[in-house]
């Protein structure tokens, strides 16, 4: 699920109400970065951005209300899936940008302060939710296509089969605390496809 690892371009037409926005956060992600969840507030935010604590405290409430608009932010900015002509490239593409992901030096530690936030606050939970839907509907095109050209059976589940590719590796991301390497992901994409192709994600019915 590709995204930018800085929040460029953030700042859009609007005035200082998007500059502020955008300076937020941005300090929100360095924060995260640096503290994690668990060390983000509000204050610092506000410090880090140059921005009035009032302004802060009155649009997103909470740093769970950071995070979920942060949340957003990325996933406006993420690119579109890859669409090579074949699954099996496609799906490699979507397996490699999850490693990307994971592996930098900025995203990957955004990426887990996100998902330690959703375990303990609903509203960053809703946010996380919303943010890989967004992700995993816009790669499921790559298997919609795949679909249509006769590379899998029809009823196949796209947004299934995407979340076949990158479970293994946030698996090991977050439970196992183990390294994630491409080998791992190629694996994820072989088993995957192997499946996919048995029918295995066709939808009942």
């Amino acid at each position: 699920m590709e995204q930018p690892s800085r929040l460029a371009g953030t700042v859009r037409p609007g005035g200082r109400t998007a500059r502020v926005r955008a300076a937020v956060l941005e300090a929100t992600q360095d924060e995260l970065v640096e503290r994690g969840f668990h060390g983000l507030t509000m204050d610092q935010v506000a410090v880090r951005a140059g921005v009035g604590k009032t302004t802060v405290y009155r649009r997103w409430g909470s740093p769970a209300g950071l995070v979920v608009d942060l949340m957003t932010e990325l996933a406006d900015q993420s690119v579109p899936h890859a669409d090579t002509g074949a699954l099996e490239g496609d799906l490699l593409a979507n397996a490699l940008s999850v490693l990307e992901a994971l592996h930098d030096g900025r995203l990957g530690p955004t990426l887990q302060a996100m998902i330690a936030a959703a375990t303990c606050d609903e509203q960053a939970a809703q946010g996380l939710r919303a943010f890989y839907s967004r992700r995993i509907q816009e790669w499921a095109g790559a298997v919609d296509l795949a679909v249509k050209r006769g590379e899998l059976p029809e009823g196949t589940d796209g947004a299934e089969v995407i979340r076949a590719i990158s479970a293994p590796l946030y698996y090991r991301l977050v439970v196992s605390r183990e390294p994630v390497t491409r080998e791992d992901a190629e694996r994820s994409v072989a088993r995957t496809l192997a499946a996919a192709r048995a029918g295995a994600f066709v939808s009942p019915g």
